[in-house]
């Protein structure tokens, strides 16, 4: 029959335990020297060797000819306790076996002396799921036992145990193993199951089991499951990660508000049946070691990366404000909720928060302000900011064709033909006009706007009053203000230039428009 690799491989000595050298020295010491606590509580996150070293312990105090600490594992003790046929050793799940009936039980036993190793040792996992009751009934017998009973208690969430247990327990804290541990461990097991397990794939199983040498074996036995081969590739692919290049591709992306890109990715996750739960917590990890290499001045401490994955995640960092980074993180924290809520609208979620990651005008939390705020700063500093235009000195007198200023006018276009792109973003700049000045807004509404290839942005009138009504005033400082808030650049006052032109030109300039397919 089939044996688990995590079963199989689970460690029968103190010295095999990875990653908690802190719990088995000291363990391995009561165990050479004969002086065992009455009680025992493990805690610690899932799979950091909670059961493995409750039940090493519970072989050790009932070994014959303990080795170092360790059990022997060939005394007539340790073979019947390996072999499941030790009535003395009693495991028992605190998650099904809660109630105070179970506690009373094991309280009239206790007073019975082992029928034939030298502890009755009790193992209770997940013993916070204990309810009031069953610890009140507990909590005598664990604090003075009989010398023959000892207790090991597992939890993974210690806040739930009541102090007074807490406080009559020897208590060990099992930490996450570091992933240079579970790449050692998983290296040693593929070799004995004759896998072929590439550097690359063994350190992605052990960052995907989060310090969980459980989990990164049964990952490792699910990846070789149809191959005995196992490269980053299959990883991918078995476990439905996405790989760090495409996490990457896509914070770029965001960065350069490149939605096509965004979209492709999305749908390329959900046309492959990968879960975009997944690619999310991916997404959220990134971002994460983004945060830590724009804040923390020795990032590479607390980040388990590699020399070249550092120096990628650095280069990307450099290009975040460290307020839009937070904006970015709430926001991959809400839709991942939100997709844990509403498994069926996963895709809608994920697409939605990349545009509002790519533009922060979209969102008005103050996440978002306080992103806004920070680019508007980074402006100032800069030199950036736009300036109204200095009022012209009196008594001056100008040609008609300086009258307008930088913003020049032309009652027809001269000179060779040009190739003009049509502005793409025209009607969102028409529309902020319009939103502050209705009326100035609506006679640029019936002008066209295009860029030259000499960067110089053209406003085209069909008739003279139009122009007039919409530079009157402060029209050109409006909309100057409003291109440099669409394109998300500054324009300035001398690449603004107007034009009136009659409707006998509209043919001849449509033909120079359409010569061109590029647009911005």
């Amino acid at each position: 029959m089939h044996q688990a690799f995590y079963r199989k491989w689970r460690p029968q000595i103190f010295d095999d335990v990875c990653g908690q050298e802190h719990i088995t020295s000291v363990l391995r010491y009561e165990a050479e020297h004969g002086a065992f606590s009455h009680a025992y509580l493990f805690c610690g996150s899932r799979g950091t060797g909670k059961t493995t070293c409750a039940k090493i312990l519970a072989k050790v105090v009932n070994c014959e000819h303990p080795v170092n600490g360790n059990p022997c594992g060939v005394c007539d003790s340790c073979r019947a306790i390996d072999a499941g046929s030790a009535t003395d050793i009693l495991e028992m799940d605190a998650a099904s076996n809660n109630g105070v009936d179970n506690i009373r039980d094991i309280r009239e036993e206790v007073a019975y002396a082992p029928s034939a190793l030298k502890y009755r040792v009790y193992i209770i996992d997940e013993v916070h799921m204990l309810s009031v009751s069953a610890f009140n009934a507990l909590l005598k017998t664990l604090e003075e036992p009989p010398e023959h009973v000892i207790f090991i208690l597992a939890t993974t969430e210690l806040q739930k145990l009541p102090a007074t247990i807490i406080s009559r327990c020897q208590r060990f804290d099992f930490r996450r193993i570091s992933t240079d541990a579970l790449v050692k461990r998983l290296t040693y097991i593929a070799e004995e199951e004759k896998i072929s397990l590439e550097p690359d794939a063994a350190r992605m199983l052990a960052k995907l089991a989060q310090g969980g040498m459980r989990d990164a074996i049964s990952l490792l036995e699910l990846c070789a499951g149809a191959t005995r081969s196992i490269t980053a590739a299959t990883v991918n692919e078995t476990v439905g990660t996405s790989g760090r290049e495409a996490l990457l591709a896509t914070v770029q992306a965001i960065l350069e508000k490149d939605y096509d890109k965004l979209f492709e990715q999305v749908d390329e996750i959900v046309r492959s049946s990968k879960d975009l739960a997944v690619f999310w917590q991916d997404l959220i990890s990134v971002y994460r070691d983004i945060l830590i290499f724009r804040t923390a001045s020795h990032a590479e401490t607390y980040l388990d990366l590699t020399d070249f994955e550092a120096r990628q995640i650095g280069e990307v960092a450099k290009q975040f404000r460290k307020e839009t980074l937070l904006y970015h993180c709430k926001l991959l924290e809400d839709a991942f909720f939100a997709m844990q809520r509403a498994n069926a609208v996963k895709r809608v979620v994920a697409e939605l928060t990349l545009v509002r990651m790519c533009d922060e005008s979209l969102d008005v939390s103050n996440e978002a302000l306080l992103s806004r705020i920070a680019g508007l700063e980074d402006r100032i500093a800069l030199g950036t900011v736009l300036k109204a235009p200095e009022k012209r000195t009196a008594g001056k007198k100008e040609s008609s064709h300086q009258k307008e200023g930088p913003m020049k006018k032309a009652v027809e276009p001269t000179g060779p033909k040009r190739v003009l792109h049509p502005l793409r973003n025209w009607k969102e700049v028409v529309e902020r006009l319009q939103n502050g000045n209705p009326m100035v807004g609506g006679f640029f509404k019936s002008a066209e706007a295009y860029l030259t290839d000499e960067g110089i942005y053209l406003i085209r009138f069909r008739d003279a009053f139009s122009a007039e009504m919409a530079m009157n005033g402060d029209g050109k400082l409006a909309l100057q203000t409003a291109l440099s808030a669409v394109l998300k650049q500054e324009v300035r006052e001398d690449q603004l230039t107007m034009e009136t032109v009659g409707k006998q030109q509209k043919n001849d300039l449509d033909e120079i428009v359409e010569s061109t397919k590029e647009s911005l």
